[in-house]
């Protein structure tokens, strides 16, 4: 059995760089814009019974999973939303794990979130690519922490977040012999 971290951090924590570059930005901009598609790849033709199968011991499913990314990006976009049209607003968090036990996340189809996750992507993508510098450094306060999140770093941490639970999919997979 794999270490346990490993399970949870297949590609490692989000490490934010102090500098965010424009090169780094667009990166994690291309990330976002492919994001949806490598999802649907990734999961096209997997069983009802693979959907079903926890990434890790403890775990969501997969089917989880895609509908958690649909979750927590549409949560994104509107947080980026908010730090354009207002001043260092406080965000309103979520209860992730309490969404990914309400009914659609066990019971509906993944093609609703992964068809979702593409329009809100588009959209987004739109937007990220438009903001200025001066935009980029526009932020908003996690009530969790009161931490700053300027939207450059958000950029990173949800091009970090898609790739993150691709890879728990990818590494489910790979471990079950599904490739």
């Amino acid at each position: 059995m794999e270490n346990l971290e490993k399970l949870r951090y297949p590609i490692g924590r989000f490490n934010c760089p102090e500098h965010i570059s424009e090169a780094k930005v667009k990166e994690w901009i291309l990330s976002l814009e492919t994001f949806p598609d490598r999802l649907e790849a990734t999961i096209a033709n997997m069983t009802q019974d693979q959907l079903e199968t926890p990434y890790r011991p403890g775990g969501w499913t997969v089917r989880q999973l895609v509908h958690h990314l649909a979750d927590s990006h549409h949560h994104s976009y509107t947080r980026f939303k908010w730090a354009l049209t207002e001043n260092n607003p406080v965000i309103k968090a979520y209860k992730e794990k309490a969404w990914a036990d309400l009914l659609d996340a066990h019971t509906a189809p993944v093609a609703i979130s992964v068809n979702y996750l593409k329009a809100l992507h588009t959209k987004l993508v739109f937007v990220l690519k438009k903001l200025s510098k001066d935009q980029l450094t526009l932020c908003f306060i996690h009530p969790a922490d009161n931490s700053k999140v300027s939207l450059a770093e958000n950029i990173g941490k949800y091009a970090w977040h898609g790739n993150h639970h691709l890879a728990h999919i990818q590494n489910l997979k790979q471990r079950e012999g599904w490739m």
